[in-house]
């Protein structure tokens, strides 16, 4: 688990966040998580292999395709490919993930912690990390 310092590292406005698994259903939880983030002033971009776009937003295929790196993800996927993105993730050398709730795996925590990279789960980036600006 990170300390209350690492854990105001994910939420600072500062970070580039990609959100792994944004769709272009508007009703979906990472669509809501992508507009919340771009509302609250977060440069945040969305990747998903499916989509080109959500809401006239232009959404990119994977993390390589995105204009910058970012220095935070967010995935919002099935257990299955999360392990996959964090492993893309050390790759690029993108040093947090937050996994929404549903897509964290023992796999996919247990990889994190043998390769240095920072990361939350079992808690929403918008009603936990940004609780603060919600109360």
């Amino acid at each position: 688990m990170v300390s209350p310092a690492e854990f105001a590292m994910f939420t600072d406005k500062s970070n580039i966040i990609a959100v792994v698994g944004v769709s272009a259903n508007l009703e979906k939880y990472g669509y809501k998580i992508y507009k919340k983030l771009k509302e609250d002033g977060f440069k945040v971009y969305g990747v998903n292999p499916s989509y080109e776009s959500a809401a006239d937003e232009q959404i990119y295929p994977d993390l390589e395709s995105l204009p910058e790196r970012p220095t935070l993800v967010i995935t919002v996927v099935p257990r299955a490919v999360t392990l996959e993105v964090i492993k893309k993730c050390k790759e690029l050398m993108i040093p947090r993930v937050w996994m929404q709730p549903g897509s964290e795996s023992p796999e996919a925590v247990e990889f994190c912690r043998k390769n240095g990279i920072k990361a939350l789960y079992n808690m929403c980036f918008v009603a936990d990390g940004l609780k603060a600006e919600l109360d």
